[in-house]
């Protein structure tokens, strides 16, 4: 690709608001070195070297939007605790808006626990909930998402839905209805529970895993009949315009709603897969927002879920990085 249309497009990001809506937690990390066994049991002992807490799950798509050059305004429902807390906190230091964030008293805020060592997940302990916010909180979350689409210029809409209860099936099917009227491009990481819901969206992205559960399939992703399949069965149920699938190695499959195609993974020093499909996600929503190919955005998508790959733990997208290796690979 020519170098001023590549700088044109990084540059363009710097110009959108994205809004983010979904499932919001406190990524912890626990760091240290293991030096025995336990006596106790066959488990290593990790000395604690250090800890750390990172806004995550919807709010580290909103970290990569904002390390992409764009505006993430953030709306999930989280619990009025000392881990809904921190994530307030958090997002104060990452200068991430937080007057879309409800605070409840009766929710748990989900804490994810990693302990590292030896430069490698040892365990992860989760702290959380699954249960659907309730109706009143419904009504109140659609209602920041009304007021925001009418006071601000919002250019895409992402659901991150990690399957934590704030995106139930009538938050969903309100806010694509109302972003549809609007014609404001949606995006979509989904789970297995509200999977089918997510009926006439931009952009649906499942990975494999949650494409084979989500409708009870069984694709083969190396036979790209079957994989072809899997799109055609996919948009039959979601009514999508596009989908991205992710397939780890083997790199994103996409559809277009007329033909599907494959574009292979970047060779890579893989350390750490989590937050990967973050990032993706938070890529391909800005290239959408700017009406970009679907070549171009499953290219970069593509490119930066490799990237953020060769770091150990949830971190966002290096944009500097992205834009030098989209300059050698994408055409």
């Amino acid at each position: 690709m020519k170098s001023q249309d590549l700088d044109t497009i990084f540059e363009q990001f710097n110009h959108l608001n994205a809004l983010v809506i979904g499932d919001v937690m406190v990524d912890s990390y626990m760091w240290g070195e293991i030096s025995r066994m336990s006596p106790e049991a066959p488990v290593p002992v990790v000395a604690v070297t250090k800890k750390e807490n990172r806004p995550g799950g919807a709010a580290n798509v909103a970290l990569n939007i904002q390390a992409l050059g764009a505006n993430p305004i953030l709306c999930s429902v989280i619990g009025n605790d000392h881990a809904g807390n921190q994530v307030i906190e958090l997002l104060k230091q990452q200068n991430l808006p937080q007057h879309g964030i409800i605070q409840d008293n009766d929710r748990l805020t989900t804490v994810k626990t990693r302990v590292i060592a030896e430069g490698k997940h040892q365990l992860r302990v989760d702290e959380e909930i699954e249960i659907e916010i309730s109706s009143v909180l419904q009504r109140k979350l659609i209602s920041i998402v009304t007021k925001l689409l009418e006071t601000e210029k919002i250019d895409v809409i992402i659901f991150e839905d990690y399957n934590k209860g704030v995106l139930t099936k009538f938050v969903i099917k309100t806010i694509i209805k109302l972003a549809n009227s609007k014609e404001i491009p949606t995006v979509v990481d989904p789970k297995q529970k509200n999977f089918l819901s997510y009926k006439n969206c931009t952009l649906f992205k499942p990975n494999l895993k949650e494409l084979n559960e989500g409708l009870s399939i069984d694709v083969n992703p190396g036979d790209k009949n079957s994989l072809f399949d899997g799109l055609e069965k996919l948009r039959s149920e979601i009514h999508f315009k596009n989908a991205l699938i992710t397939l780890s190695e083997l790199g994103i499959a996409i559809n277009d709603g007329k033909k599907s195609f494959v574009f292979p993974a970047y060779k890579r020093n893989i350390l750490d897969v989590s937050g990967a499909g973050d990032t993706v996600l938070s890529v391909a929503a800005l290239c959408l927002a700017l009406n970009l190919s679907n070549k171009f955005i499953a290219s970069l998508s593509n490119l930066s879920g490799g990237l953020v790959c060769e770091k150990v733990g949830v971190v966002p997208i290096n944009k500097d990085r992205l834009y030098k290796e989209a300059s050698i690979f994408i055409d």
